[in-house]
């Protein structure tokens, strides 16, 4: 009887692997000659640059400017390095073999040219949204671009996630393969935004935190994650910023790199702002401000927000400095003021105070950290303008203190905690 139950327990098992094996299996689809570029129009290859720059596809593919899209740059993960491949059409070690139909699997599936499938950290959850029309369009400006030589070096993912094989039962999991689907009840601009911001823009991918299988935790969609070892703030009500993030302000951040009353693009985000949407039309560019302004339930009274902002100018601005000022605020007064200093009525960009930053009301202070060790490069933030560095002028402990004072001072936010730590843990 225990021979049969065991016997039993094997056939299931290998019939179980059989069926597993069969639903992870993927079919490999027969390499092309490269395409000549002179095959598609101007007109295709201009939108499909637009729609590269709204995936923001060079930034994760490049690591040297003289070698765009040739691959190679490190994305840590809990489960290890993966390294971004070459997507240029180079037959060897780039996809200039590929056709335009293994080109859009990869988009829409996660399966690469050969069968293989592909880690998420490729948002193809997101691509798998794109309509026929740009998907083809962007297959047309890749494959228009210079074939470059160049292989990336191998991933160094943990047993067992290096096996492609089990990202079947992972797509099985978090993976939902179509096209984005209109909502009916919106306008055809917040669609638009929607689109951009779901498909391609893959925005959630930075802005909602992850499982412990590295899918987005859908239950805290848009609640803000650290990526990159930067905090990508919530993009919905959760957000803790004191004024709202309306379609004027929204636009000016995605277009300018700021906005006076919620600071600069640093970091990643700076990344996506000047080098991906620089080509973006300004019509995305709003559709993207329409949708964003309605995630974030932000009143679309600018006037309001700027009363709300005067407000918030007055209250701090007003408060009796201390007879003995604590560290904090003595190194705010002698090192920051000057330059963060604003009148209630006039609200500037380029001096931003430093109540209406979102570092400051963040849940993390990373951002702020970093920011205030390495200061914001002229290639950062809005053009022309910059913030020196105080990694070398400032101990961790009067970092330390300073961002404490800004937080108590300038927040109703309750006070991060192990700052001295968290300023050690993120020096150069």
């Amino acid at each position: 009887m225990f021979k049969k139950i065991v016997g039993g327990v094997v056939a299931l098992s290998v019939l179980a692997l059989a069926i597993f094996l069969l639903i992870a299996w993927e079919p490999s689809i027969d390499p092309i000659s490269t395409p000549n570029p002179g095959g598609f129009s101007e007109e295709q290859i201009n939108r499909g640059e637009v729609l590269a720059g709204l995936g923001n596809c060079e930034t994760c593919h490049t690591t040297a400017p003289n070698k765009p899209l040739a691959g190679g740059r490190a994305m840590p993960t809990p489960f290890g390095t993966l390294y971004s491949t070459n997507i240029t059409p180079d037959p060897k070690t780039g996809i200039g073999q590929w056709s335009e139909e293994a080109f859009a699997r990869a988009m829409r599936e996660g399966i690469t040219q050969s069968g293989s499938h592909l880690f998420p950290a490729f948002p193809y959850t997101h691509f798998t949204k794109l309509s026929d029309d740009d998907t083809s369009d962007l297959y047309a400006y890749i494959m228009s671009q210079s074939a470059i030589q160049a292989e990336p070096p191998e991933n160094t993912l943990e047993f067992p996630f290096n096996i492609r094989l089990l990202l079947a039962g992972w797509k099985l999991l978090f993976f939902d393969e179509g096209r984005y689907e209109t909502e009916t009840s919106k306008s055809e601009e917040w669609n638009r935004g929607a689109y951009i911001a779901e498909g391609a823009g893959h925005c959630s991918a930075c802005h909602t935190p992850r499982n412990v299988l590295g899918a987005e935790d859908t239950s805290k969609a848009w609640e803000g994650a650290i990526i990159n070892n930067w905090y990508a703030p919530a993009l919905n009500t959760s957000n803790r910023t004191p004024a709202g993030w309306t379609e004027t302000e929204a636009y000016k951040y995605l277009r300018n790199g700021g906005s006076p009353f919620h600071g600069v693009a640093v970091g990643s985000m700076a990344d996506v702002v000047h080098d991906g949407l620089k080509q973006a039309p300004d019509s995305d560019l709003r559709a993207l401000s329409v949708w964003l302004s309605d995630l974030a339930q932000a009143s679309g009274d600018q006037q309001a927000s700027a009363n709300s902002v005067s407000a918030i100018h007055s209250a701090h601005n007003n408060q009796s400095p201390s007879t003995m000022m604590g560290e904090g605020e003595r190194l705010f007064t002698y090192a920051c003021a000057a330059c963060h200093y604003n009148e209630p009525d006039s609200t500037n960009t380029l001096r931003p105070d430093m109540a209406l930053n979102s570092a400051i009301s963040a849940p993390t202070p990373i951002n702020l950290i970093r920011v205030t060790l390495n200061g914001v490069s002229l290639k950062e933030g809005l053009p022309e303008a910059m913030m020196p560095g105080f990694a070398h002028a400032l101990d961790d402990r009067q970092i330390a203190s300073l961002l404490a004072y800004l937080r108590s001072t300038h927040t109703d936010q309750p006070a991060w905690t192990n700052l001295e730590q968290q300023v050690r843990d993120q020096r150069p």
